[in-house]
């Protein structure tokens, strides 16, 4: 007995020692973008739109899992192996898309956080130059285990989103129902809204990130099923907090009638709907989302250009030792925090532009992953099984559809 607690109690503890790719990656997926898109389907169409959340989570978690997978087996990032096995040409395509899309990305996260401190009375002209600075230290002055340790603790404010929606009393009965029954409309502005919550749960720089970090964190093989586990964690906990986000909007705004274009404007809509406590909580939960993303995104980044064309990187390295890793960075935080100059007007445009360069991308990173993970000579004995595949290629057919329609839609007016 004392054995079998022993075993137990030592498998936890290494789990807990590995546990930290997977539960960031989802959780920065819960960025300033994806908290607008969550608001806005709880607010325009209340909780009918829940139960996609089971599909979103099956699809995040075998996506993730290939991209981890890969990581632990080959240990070098997504970027590296399209090189390898797919030519200069399309990696570069890959990273100047990436690029584009992911600097549209930290803008908005700055905006983000930003615009949920200005809800707590501290305005943009102080508080963005003050997280510019916080991003780089942490990114700067840090090892990667350190950056990994605050990443996690900063999580712990998404706990606000539940709490929140406790306090707006939703019907539980009508929530549970939603939850377990499929509703659809083929309404345009429906399917249009249910394909960009589908889009915004499943973007390229994640999988840049999270293979990256497996392998700068020194994740193997050997250890891998705690990486999966790991996987699975992450994606459970990024889509716990979208249904939460869409319940609180969905028991407040939905129920006022009023619709919302930004996170930000979720949080101050609840103000006179939900009280003064459940509107902080929001904007709490939206500045740690953001912040957690303002490093993540340009981190991303990083790992993906300087992997693709051979460059040095990692946290555990100096700046000396991987000038253009974190010279890219540094790039990223500087351009995000112009966004105490742009105009709303211009802001808006730039996360059309976004969203239209990841349907760009989305889908040509998945193909890669699927080639990729097939191929014997880069995975050796840890290549797809029969199901995992078809069930992957059923994914990511799906998402590839929903991401060309949604590609178009901007385009098509």
């Amino acid at each position: 007995m004392n054995q079998k607690n022993g075993g137990f109690f030592k498998r936890m503890l290494l789990l807990f020692s590995i546990i930290g790719p997977g539960l960031i990656t989802g959780i920065a997926d819960d960025d300033a973008t994806g908290i607008a898109t969550y608001a806005s389907v709880g607010a325009s169409y209340g909780y009918r739109m829940l139960w996609g959340l089971f599909l979103i989570t099956i699809s995040l978690i075998i996506v993730q899992e290939m991209a981890a997978r890969m990581g632990a087996v080959t240990g070098k990032g997504l970027s590296a192996l399209i090189r390898e096995n797919f030519g200069v040409k399309m990696t570069l395509f890959a990273m100047l898309t990436l690029l584009i899309t992911n600097l549209a990305i930290t803008v908005a996260d700055f905006a983000g956080a930003a615009a949920s401190l200005e809800i707590l009375n501290v305005p943009k002209y102080i508080s963005v130059p003050l997280i510019a600075l916080l991003v780089w230290m942490v990114i700067l002055r840090g090892s990667y285990r350190k950056a990994e340790r605050f990443f996690l603790i900063l999580s712990l404010v998404m706990v606000s989103y539940i709490i929140t929606a406790f306090l707006v009393k939703p019907d539980w009965g009508e929530v549970i129902r939603s939850t377990f029954v499929p509703s659809f409309s083929f309404d345009r502005d429906f399917v249009m809204m249910f394909i960009a919550m589908v889009g915004t749960t499943i973007t390229p720089w994640m999988q840049f990130y999270h293979q990256a970090s497996v392998v700068d964190k020194g994740i193997d093989v050997k250890h891998y099923e705690y990486e999966k586990m790991d996987v699975v964690i992450g994606s459970l906990v990024s889509n716990v907090l979208a249904f939460f986000i869409i319940v609180t909007t969905a028991a407040t705004l939905n129920k006022a009638g009023i619709t919302i274009d930004m996170a930000e404007d979720a949080a101050a809509a609840l103000r006179p709907l939900a009280g003064n406590y459940a509107s902080t909580l929001f904007a709490i939960g939206l500045f740690g989302a953001s912040l957690i993303a303002a490093h993540i995104v340009p981190l991303s980044t990083a790992y993906a250009i300087t992997e693709a064309f051979g460059f040095e990187n990692g946290l555990d390295k100096t700046f000396k030792e991987a000038p253009v890793f974190y010279g890219i960075i540094l790039f990223f935080i500087i351009l995000g925090s112009l966004v105490i100059f742009l105009p709303s007007s211009v802001f808006i445009q730039l996360i059309i532009i976004s969203q239209v360069v990841t349907g760009i991308l989305t889908p040509i990173i998945l193909i890669y992953m699927i080639v990729l993970t097939n191929k014997k000579e880069v995975m050796g004995e840890y290549v797809n099984g029969r199901i995992f595949n078809a069930v992957a290629w059923v994914t990511v057919g799906f998402i590839i559809l929903l991401t060309v329609i949604l590609t178009l839609s901007p385009l098509i007016g």
